[in-house]
């Protein structure tokens, strides 16, 4: 039996469907998709398990469900990872240092999720840039989102750890991700890091701008990603927890990078200015 809080949905009804069977239909329909993988995932229990970190966008299914299933198509193919942070940034509240839930669960309309509470007490060991303040957790979607595919992947078993980041600076980032790289050493883990790409651009000036940051995400440069993305003229909201997946990433053995999936919300519905969705899978 769980104990500990139970964090309850904030986004169910909204970003995705609110009961279980229509958000069973509908990510399936994410999969199946003519912008996602195009088959349901089955997870190789025998899988190599290379992929390290993942970096998968946050709206709404609807607009960025297809883009997300590649990755999670993928990662079900990779194995069944042990052990999953998810970490992504603050919309809601400010803050200096990342919080993380340490006991309890997550609840969606597909049930609960405990966490993995001795790596999220190893996490919060590892470095005064993570602490346990799960009341802080309570309204943020970057997180909640990727949950139910997460649970829709690896059924019943999963557990997993939340992270989320306020200050997104590359000297936060890499604190945050050199904690988790401690905490997860010898493990057999994924990162998943939840970030949306340009926001409310043409989405040729989208592609052209998130295609110099997908360019350092590709060389696993998380000091280069955090300070491009930091500059004014750039909307990727999750550079910080994708800056400290790359920064745990290479400690733990990353060698490389893979684009999974690009789009737009153009591409489900025609609009002039577009917010752009990417899954990337960093592996060993």
């Amino acid at each position: 039996m769980t104990t500990g809080p139970v964090r309850r949905p904030s986004v169910a009804g909204q970003f995705y469907q609110g009961a279980a069977d229509a958000l069973r239909r509908e990510i399936e329909g994410c999969f199946l998709h003519r912008l996602g993988p195009g088959s349901l995932p089955q997870v190789d229990e025998a899988g190599p398990r290379r992929t390290v970190g993942l970096a998968c966008p946050h709206a709404g299914y609807f607009f960025s469900g297809a883009p997300a299933a590649k990755g999670y198509h993928a990662l079900a193919a990779d194995g069944r990872p042990k052990h999953i942070v998810v970490i992504g940034p603050s919309h809601r509240a400010w803050g200096t240092v990342a919080v993380t839930q340490t006991s309890g669960a997550w609840r969606t309309p597909l049930g609960d999720v405990p966490i993995d509470t001795d790596l999220a007490q190893a996490i919060v060991s590892a470095s005064d840039a993570v602490a346990d303040e799960a009341s802080a957790l309570s309204d943020e979607h970057s997180l909640e989102v990727q949950v139910p595919f997460l649970q829709y992947v690896y059924g019943e078993s999963l557990t997993f750890v939340p992270v989320m980041m306020f200050e997104q600076s590359a000297e936060r980032a890499a604190a945050v991700g050199r904690a988790l790289a401690q905490a997860l050493e010898g493990l057999d883990a994924v990162i998943v890091a939840s970030t949306d790409m340009t926001h409310y651009m043409s989405a040729e000036e989208a592609k052209r701008r998130d295609q110099t940051l997908i360019d350092r995400m590709l060389e696993l440069d998380a000091e280069g990603l955090c300070e491009r993305a930091s500059r004014r003229d750039m909307s990727m909201c999750g550079y910080g927890p994708v800056g400290a997946m790359l920064t745990a990433a290479r400690i733990l053995g990353a060698t490389g990078a893979e684009v999974l999936a690009y789009s737009t919300s153009g591409d489900v519905q025609r609009m002039a200015d577009v917010v752009a969705y990417l899954s990337l899978a960093v592996t060993r």
